[in-house]
């Protein structure tokens, strides 16, 4: 494992320094992200000093500081996790064999596809949410928003050294597209549907930290099980970094629901719109409509990519080793959801074909988790309203119930009967101009806007009330 070089103009772990024409090829890249990071990375307080961790090394203890940076000079770098000795791999064709240091030509194309499709959601994270700084509800929450940013920035650097190390002139080509795509372009969008959705406000930027950061989460524990080590080992160290960006979407939610309920016991009402809140049904809609779409994100029930991917070692299940089966899956059988005649079943199919399935299955799981959380404390509250995930086939867009009209209940409906019921349970427009309405920014110390409530404790033992943005 080689040192950590964190004065370099790229800082490193994987000695740049060595390998003169990666290091010119990467060096000759970086001014094309400054760019687009001076473009679309946040619209206002981008040259502000601000209070962000920034990696410094890779080891369980210590990998982190924590000081004020102004984002351009933020230090952006290339980090592997450490190495695992005599590691073999752990699943498909190739199971028991050692891991690949090197990419084998049979699974070039599909690892170039997996590292650009995971590649090109960082900088999309960071478009759809460059306008939220104008609107922070505190400089706690701008930090976090910012920390979330910049880390974006350095998960596309953890790809785009993959793509210039491994991959050649395809690599080169793929890293500089995934600055000429942009959020939304309607010319030249992101790859995946959920990365081309606004996020115009910040009820929507928790909501997205909660649920799609999640699945990135797990998108990226599944490659990090891959036989291709560098991949691995990246998405180990990512990994680290990510479970922040989910912690900032559930206690931010939390917060609004906290306040929600103060304003709630202090007027006597379950309706706080007219007190400057937000509604527990319209944080359910919203919560309908972030979920589903980040459902769409693990594709269809069955996948012959995704088992192509699984037999050939490149992409895992989300702890693949802590289960107990062959990690092979070709005759092992499982059910899937299917719509088929109108109405909602399942067929069996094998696990090797559903490894979608079974990696949404998990996430599942994981989501509810917050919601209990916020559940507790509603009914702690005295109030009988829970917040509820939807059913999986409700809004969706991949699969097999793309286009389907069902219920979050789960029942099957006609197109009348949507119509006559979606504003129940998706954000109307008159929900979107409420939430808008309450968006205006806060920049003084310790202050938080009146719809969410303040949180139980600073960043890095500082207080709350510390200026963790200098405005």
């Amino acid at each position: 494992m080689s040192l950590v070089d964190i004065n370099a103009k790229i800082p490193n772990n994987v000695d740049l320094a060595e390998d003169r024409r990666l290091q010119r090829a990467l060096e000759s890249w970086q001014p094309k992200f400054i760019r687009w990071w001076e473009d679309l990375g946040p619209a206002a307080f981008k040259t502000n000093p601000v209070f962000l961790r920034t990696a410094i090394d890779v080891g369980q203890q210590g990998w982190a500081n924590f000081g004020h940076v102004s984002m351009p000079e933020y230090r952006w770098g290339v980090f592997l996790a450490e190495p695992e000795k005599d590691r073999k791999i752990a699943f498909g064709e190739h199971k028991g064999e050692d891991v690949w240091q090197e990419v084998p030509g049979e699974y070039r194309s599909m690892l170039r596809r997996l590292i650009v499709v995971q590649g090109d959601t960082e900088p999309a994270s960071v478009e759809q949410q460059r306008q939220l700084s104008l609107t922070a509800p505190s400089l706690y929450d701008m930090r976090n928003l910012f920390q979330v940013n910049v880390e974006e920035g350095r998960h596309l650097w953890a790809m785009v050294y993959l793509l210039h190390r491994y991959f050649g002139k395809d690599g080169r080509d793929e890293a500089d597209a995934m600055l000429e795509r942009h959020s939304g372009d309607a010319d030249n969008p992101r790859i995946l549907g959920a990365f081309n959705e606004e996020t115009p406000d910040w009820l929507s930027f928790f909501f997205f930290t909660y649920f799609t950061d999640r699945d990135g989460k797990y998108q990226l524990a599944s490659m990090r099980e891959s036989a291709f080590d560098p991949l691995s080992r990246t998405c180990d160290f990512m990994l680290k970094e990510e479970a922040y960006h989910m912690f900032v979407g559930a206690s931010g939610i939390g917060r609004v629901v906290a306040r929600t309920i103060e304003l709630m016991q202090r007027h006597d009402t379950e309706d706080v719109h007219p007190h400057g809140g937000i509604n527990l049904n319209l944080l359910q809609k919203y919560l309908n409509f972030h979920y589903s779409v980040s459902l769409d994100l693990f594709g269809a029930e069955t996948s012959t990519n995704a088992a192509n991917y699984y037999a050939g070692g490149l992409k895992g299940r989300f702890h693949e080793e802590r289960r107990d089966d062959d990690h092979r899956l070709n005759t092992l059988l499982r059910y899937v959801p299917d719509f088929v005649d109108g109405a909602i079943g399942q067929r069996e199919v094998t696990q090797l074909a559903a490894l979608n399935e079974t990696l949404r299955d998990d996430y599942i799981i994981d989501c509810q988790k917050g919601l209990d959380r916020w559940n507790r404390a509603l009914s702690e509250a005295g109030t009988s309203f829970e917040l509820t995930l939807p059913h999986v086939g409700f809004n969706r867009d991949v699969g097999t119930f793309a286009g389907r009209r069902i219920s979050p209940q789960g029942h099957v409906l006609t197109e009348t009967e949507w119509q006559a019921s979606c504003s129940d349970w998706l954000p109307t427009d008159d929900d979107k101009a409420h939430v808008k309405s309450l968006m205006v920014g806060v920049t003084e110390p310790g202050k938080m806007a009146g719809w969410i409530a303040p949180p139980t404790s600073g960043i890095n033992q500082k207080p709350v009330e510390y200026e963790y943005v200098q405005v």
